[in-house]
């Protein structure tokens, strides 16, 4: 437990804190990665570019110094942090690099005097405590089920199935020839691909996006114009070749009871988690299932013909589809998803909503089935890439 003394002194810095903004963290990125190299193969230098990881950072950080007194506020975020560092396999002693750079930051940015800097030092232990001991019953957990393993396990490709224009599914299977340990739709796994036109190795984490069956992976990956592991994954990535994985990890999956209304909500290749619930759920789930999806046109809606397939064979799947664009291919709603054009479909008081896709698609849908009058107990979502709060 942390003195009061502490509490106080970490507690006093968040306004220099929310003062420092996203600058503090990026600093803090600068001075770790030209210490520590090495941790570039680990961490998304992507994200570190685009500024969305270090403004996730950052909003961790001033959320801790507001609530240090109440820690129990930041479980739920220690979790979702927790089971992601469990698909890069982050180690205890990682923690001590990042500790040791995060205090310097603190340091060289704001002066705060030793006081502080011992005062977070012991905030900053505990935190660590809370994370390592999470991690390892994580890793504990997994690798001591059925098919499960700590670290990465070599798969090959047996599969690679287009699926639209944009997404393309790989099916792996383990090398060894031996059982997967299963997971919990939505959940996803976490892939590491090197190459040599590649500065670092490239970590990233997909969706599952079929029911768990014990024996393979499926992942789904959309294409993205300037991204290095996806245009990877496409053009260089074919069946017979190997990878390595990390097992099956994630807070955001299926917890409906079967006798309960869902809603699956996706726009994009946010369509990938749905797909594993819905696969998951199919023939089993009493209640009725809504599935809404939104792409930009027929060429880019992924999974088209599954779906048309699981519509004719499960009577209680009520599906809708919106096209940005005109299609006379197949039968659909024109633009963004419109909740009000569905209205007397769903039960809004009942159903439970799970949805995923761009930020901007689920801010969009969060906002629509507020106004609906769907309680937060109700909704679900989850965010690619570092986690934003809708």
């Amino acid at each position: 437990m942390l003195t009061q003394s502490t509490i106080d002194i970490v507690k006093s810095t968040a306004p220099l804190i929310e003062q420092a903004g996203p600058a503090l963290t990026a600093h803090f990125y600068d001075r770790m990665l030209s210490h520590n190299p090495e941790l570039k193969d680990i961490f998304n230098l992507t994200h570190q570019e685009s500024g969305s990881q270090r403004e996730a950072l950052f909003n961790a950080i001033y959320g801790y110094a507001s609530n240090i007194e109440n820690i129990e506020v930041l479980l739920p975020v220690v979790e979702k942090i927790a089971q992601k560092h469990t698909s890069f396999n982050i180690t205890a002693e990682q923690y001590q690099i990042v500790g040791s750079h995060l205090l310097a930051t603190i340091d060289e940015l704001m002066s705060p005097g030793q006081a502080v800097i011992d005062a977070w030092a012991e905030a900053y232990g505990l935190l660590a405590t809370v994370f390592i001991t999470r991690e390892e019953e994580i890793y504990q957990a997994t690798e001591s089920q059925s098919g499960g393993w700590r670290g990465t396990r070599e798969f090959k490709v047996i599969e690679k199935i287009v699926e639209s224009e944009v997404i393309t599914s790989f099916v792996f299977a383990p090398v060894d020839d031996n059982t997967v340990v299963g997971y919990k739709p939505g959940q996803y796994i976490g892939i590491y691909l090197n190459s040599d036109k590649f500065d670092n190795q490239e970590i990233r984490q997909y969706s599952l996006s079929d029911a768990p069956n014990g024996k393979t992976y499926r992942i789904s990956v959309k294409r993205e114009d300037q991204g290095i592991a996806s245009n990877h994954l496409h053009s260089s990535i074919n069946v017979g070749d190997s990878v390595q994985l990390a097992a099956p990890a994630g807070d955001f999956f299926l917890t409906t009871e079967p006798n309960t209304p869902i809603a699956l909500i996706s726009a994009g290749v946010g369509i990938t988690p749905m797909m594993a619930m819905l696969e998951a759920i199919k023939g089993t789930h009493s209640a009725p299932i809504h599935w809404l999806h939104a792409a930009d046109n027929s060429q880019r809606h992924g999974f088209k013909a599954r779906l048309h397939e699981l519509t004719q064979q499960t009577v209680n799947l009520n599906q809708y589809t919106w096209y940005q664009e005109k299609d006379d291919e197949i039968e659909h709603l024109d633009g963004l998803i419109d909740l009000n054009q569905i209205k007397a479909d769903i039960d809004w008081d009942k159903t439970d909503f799970y949805f995923c896709g761009p930020v901007v698609f689920m801010q969009h849908v969060a906002k629509q089935l507020l106004a609906l009058g769907v309680s937060e107990d109700r909704i679900h979502y989850e965010c690619f890439g570092p986690h934003k709060v809708l």
